[in-house]
């Protein structure tokens, strides 16, 4: 496979049919007329963002162009097949794109056909992602999906015969009084349909959300801390048993070449540009992200502007957290030798004896300069990083 280590290039797509009860992004139901909006508007910020370059509290472009473009939302397959037609193109012509730029496009199930597949894997997209969640009837309605079994099953079947490189699907689990049994009756059900990628995430109740205004009413409890831990026990070491072993928390791959590329990017502080309502971009020390209600995003781009809502710069000690973070939560773990800053020497030093602790306790393991999270380590990744002291480095933005 090519070096695909260049930056990459994230598209949000707002739109959803329905709002899933658990659902924290920023989404909308909108109609064809709203969507012909938001494909006006995100021309416009791709144009304007060509014409007077990265946003002035930003860096320079980086110099490798993209080699990743990955629509995300929302529901990026409700858009109109000339409608992402028109978004490559744009993006093709206004930036700076590899010609083997691998693309990505998150689908509801409900929204994968014969002929739907066949256009989408003509236009050059090669990893869809399939939003399935569950594959149990009661999951389904409690999670406000709205496809059945038997559709999230017909999806997987097509998409593999259409012929994407990697097929990927997305799972919950950790909801309510799940069993282990129960929660692996799912994971068989998504291995029986072949998949090359599953992405497995702990459900999560968030405030101002119908699950979290639940929870507020006393309607809704939630999964036990040393439960969900058991869950995520029995789905890294079931699935690694399967063929399909972890790479990152939450995400398992057949093999290298169907771990998302695109990804990696966030997790590596590659630089990524995000375009659309709420996006997030980063360089180097700058993060900056857009307006994430769908008005508030359009506004700015109206009258010429673009809808940048907010940055910051990192200093040398946050991205040297973010990293430990970050890299804590994949099985490579952090390299010292490579942290930011060239700091990775002394803050080994500097913590020999938590880092000895770690290991001691069975939570990570030690080679060369990398420390890696056992099994054990990655159910508890944040708080490895948080063990480690820090308190050595500038906090100053360079």
């Amino acid at each position: 496979m090519s070096d695909f280590s260049g930056p990459g290039l994230y598209i949000h797509v707002p739109f959803c049919t329905h709002i899933c009860p658990y659902c924290d992004f920023s989404v909308l139901t909108g109609d064809r007329a709203w969507q012909a909006r938001y494909l006006q508007h995100l021309l416009m910020e791709i144009e304007l963002l060509t014409d007077s370059g990265w946003p002035d509290r930003g860096p320079e472009p980086p110099r490798q162009p993209f080699d990743t473009i990955y629509f995300g939302g929302g529901t990026p397959s409700m858009l109109q097949p000339e409608h992402l037609e028109s978004i490559l193109e744009a993006v093709r012509a206004r930036l700076p794109v590899r010609t083997d730029a691998w693309l990505f496009l998150e689908a509801n199930p409900e929204d994968v056909t014969l002929a739907t597949a066949a256009t989408w894997r003509q236009m050059g997209f090669r990893t869809i992602s399939l939003g399935v969640q569950s594959f149990a009837s009661d999951n389904l309605a409690f999670l406000g999906r709205q496809h059945s079994p038997r559709i999230a099953r017909r999806s997987l079947e097509v998409a593999i015969a259409a012929g994407f490189d990697t097929v990927a699907m997305d799972l919950i689990y950790g909801l309510p009084d799940q069993t282990p049994t129960d929660w692996q009756r799912d994971l068989d059900e998504a291995l029986a349909a072949g998949p090359h990628h599953l992405s497995c995430y702990q459900l999560t109740v968030h405030p101002r959300t119908p699950f979290g205004f639940r929870r507020q009413r006393g309607e809704l409890e939630e999964m036990g801390n040393d439960e969900q831990s058991d869950l995520f026990v029995l789905t890294h070491r079931h699935l690694q048993e399967a063929g399909l072993p972890g790479y990152e928390v939450s995400n398992f791959a057949a093999g290298p070449e169907h771990r998302s590329l695109h990804n990696q990017k966030y997790w590596s502080h590659t630089p990524y540009l995000g375009l659309g309502p709420s996006a997030h971009s980063f360089a180097g020390h700058h993060r900056w992200w857009n307006a994430r209600k769908i008005k508030a995003w359009m506004a700015p781009l109206g009258e010429g502007r673009l809808p940048i809502e907010s940055s910051e710069q990192l200093g040398l000690q946050s991205l040297v957290l973010e990293s430990l973070m970050l890299g804590l939560r994949t099985y490579a773990g952090v390299d010292f030798d490579a942290l930011p800053g060239g700091t990775g020497q002394g803050l080994w030093e500097e913590n020999e004896a938590a880092i000895d602790r770690l290991v001691e306790s069975g939570l990570a393991t030690v080679e060369g300069s990398c420390l890696r999270p056992t099994l054990r380590g990655l159910a508890v990744a944040d708080t490895l990083a948080r063990s480690l002291d820090l308190g050595s480095l500038r906090e100053e933005p360079r």
